[in-house]
């Protein structure tokens, strides 16, 4: 959901288009199946960002925030149409795949300049996938989706406006995977292994104290200024290569404002002073402000299916390290028990207001290609079958206060991690703590900063977690989370990974879903 300023509805239809794209000769058409008019040229859109950026490359830092302005700035061979939600061409004017479905060769779009006016070629696309995209020590980088059955994908440049993948094996997923943020060659050349740098050294492109200038994508929108903690400011790309379907020149809008907001409140605050033009909302914020628009507030508050979604999820630490706990965690029954003790039902009611469902199996639900139906139950709510289930595993001995013990005579005590910083996840902490206390189960709260969770999740230091990953169109793209070694498998990080392991692999923008531990809700 989210809410807009009705003066500004032309110019906030226009930013929303620019994942839509067709080959070179084609305009951009069938904007009314997404109820967008044609815009007018001009105008400045502030938008709220959670937090500072912590670099200014892409495949630098895994950050939601640089995602957020990366977006603007950059394309992908391929992109989605919002309207429909398939692929269509973006940098790639158009492809085809061998009758094997292993060789994939992308005819590159014509004319594309580069927002410094330098012109895009396969050189760039090259440089990309293979100093960023594929480079095992690119914090951010994919190369997991590059290793298939053991064996490596080759990418290879055909001509100046032509590349080709060669796969090991086919891979139906392949198409979806190559939205992937090209970068410039001429600007990043220093970084290239082939000139002799290192592979990690890709990490050290383009600091927050980055010359505006070097930053140069070929997106709607450039960099113009970034003050840490304070605000981001875009503006048009003068070269960028779409047109609406009257052949204007797009992005309609002169400049794109992110202002740096940590707090929820403190963004609904803002926008309600008339400083954002644009804020997504949480069920819990959505009736005050519908309310609001309906009274007469000069805003509309637009609630819609999510295409990616995000339900948040619990994951329970494997190399916790109390080794009781550990052992715990790690026995299935006991987190079959603990998902019976997941009221989800009254986190949507309470959290979400009745705006969420219950969470599926990782496929983006606006996705019908490879299921109809994208949800499934996880169990009901049953307190006393969790307490039932917890006795079974030997888990039945319990202290003064209540609180089982475990067989070496500790309380059965965790500490959960969320994001203090949350419109959602600290009311989801409560509720979770208060049910697991009536089966037994201590909880403490321990709070961090939303931003902080991915890398508190990795480096191990935790017991159990609440955090989210976005849905996918395909539940192969979601095998940094489902697959042992993946760099989102991070729960169970100690067995060293055997010889043929998929490289860790980054989730892509947005990021993705989460292992099937203890999961509550999609937000909408």
């Amino acid at each position: 959901m989210h809410v807009s300023r009705a003066a500004r509805f032309l110019t906030l239809v226009s930013l929303s288009l620019l994942g839509a794209a067709h080959a070179a000769p084609k305009k951009m058409t069938g904007l009314g199946a997404l109820g967008v008019t044609a815009g007018k040229s001009g105008g400045t859109y502030t938008l709220p960002l959670g937090d500072s950026p912590q670099s200014l490359f892409y495949y630098g830092v895994i950050d939601n925030n640089l995602g957020l302005i990366s977006q603007q700035m950059f394309d992908g061979l391929v992109e989605f149409n919002l309207a429909t939600y398939k692929i269509e061409p973006a940098l790639a004017e158009s492809w085809t795949i061998s009758e094997g479905g292993k060789v994939y060769t992308f005819k590159l779009r014509q004319g594309v300049k580069w927002s410094d006016g330098q012109a895009f070629d396969a050189d760039d696309v090259i440089f990309t996938y293979k100093n960023m995209i594929m480079n095992p020590e690119a914090r951010a980088g994919d190369p997991g989706n590059f290793k298939l059955g053991g064996e490596a994908v080759t990418i290879a440049k055909v001509d100046a406006m032509t590349v080709r993948f060669t796969l090991p094996r086919p891979a139906p997923a392949f198409l979806l995977q190559q939205r992937y943020f090209i970068m410039p060659q001429h600007k990043l050349a220093k970084y290239g292994q082939e000139n002799g740098a290192k592979p990690a050294d890709i990490n050290g492109a383009w600091p927050t104290n980055v010359a505006e200038g070097e930053v140069v994508g070929t997106g709607p929108f450039k960099l113009a200024n970034y003050t840490a903690g304070q605000k981001v400011t875009l503006t048009r790309n003068p070269n960028y290569w779409k047109v609406d379907a009257a052949g204007t020149k797009l992005p309609y809008l002169d400049k794109l404002e992110f202002l740096i907001i940590r707090d929820p409140q403190a963004q609904v605050a803002q926008f309600l002073a008339g400083n954002l033009d644009q804020l997504n909302i949480s069920g819990a914020q959505f009736p005050d402000l519908k309310q609001k628009e309906v009274a007469g507030a000069p805003f509309k508050v637009v609630r819609s299916t999510a295409l990616f979604g995000s339900p948040p999820f619990v994951a329970y630490n494997f190399d916790a390290k109390n080794p009781a706990l550990a052992k715990v965690f790690s026995d299935v029954r006991f987190r079959r028990a603990m998902q019976l003790a997941v009221n989800r039902e009254r986190i949507i009611d309470s959290v979400y207001n009745g705006l969420a469902s219950l969470p599926g199996h990782g496929v983006a639900p606006a996705n019908k290609a490879f299921y109809v139906n994208t949800t499934r139950q996880l169990g009901e709510f049953d307190l006393a079958a969790a307490g039932r289930a917890l006795d079974a595993m030997g888990l039945n001995r319990k202290n003064a206060a209540g609180i089982r013990l475990l067989p070496n005579g500790q309380p059965l005590e965790i500490d959960l991690t969320y994001g203090t910083d949350s419109a959602v996840y600290p009311p989801i902490a409560t509720i979770l703590q208060s049910d697991f206390a009536k089966v037994g189960v201590k909880v403490n709260l321990k709070g961090i900063l939303s931003s902080r969770l991915l890398a508190t999740g990795q480096s191990g230091d935790w017991e159990m977690i609440l955090h989210a990953f976005g849905d996918q169109p395909d539940p192969e793209l979601r095998r940094p989370i489902w697959q042992p070694g993946g760099s989102l498998y991070y729960w169970h990080r100690a067995p060293s990974q055997p010889k043929t392991a998929t490289p860790p692999t980054r989730p892509r923008w947005p990021p993705g879903k989460r292992k099937s531990t203890t999961s509550s809700t999609r937000r909408p």
